[in-house]
């Protein structure tokens, strides 16, 4: 597949006028903005966890008896 240019990028959004109306784009973007933001949080969570060092357990005192 080669690369879009601006022929093609005006096509698409051409159909997409076409089949959602200028209504509903505003919020299909608004929709795709969140769904973005939510994958890189989970993103950036999972690769805090990945790079947290782990933390050993350290046993606990013994209570005396």
């Amino acid at each position: 597949m080669g690369n879009i240019g601006t022929p093609e990028l005006l096509v698409i959004l051409l159909i997409v006028l076409l089949l959602f109306g200028a209504k509903k784009i505003p919020d299909l973007m608004q929709g795709l903005g969140k769904g973005v933001r939510e994958f890189r949080k989970a993103a950036r969570d999972i690769q805090d966890e990945i790079e947290k060092p782990s933390e050993e357990k350290k046993p606990e005192p013994k209570k005396p008896e």
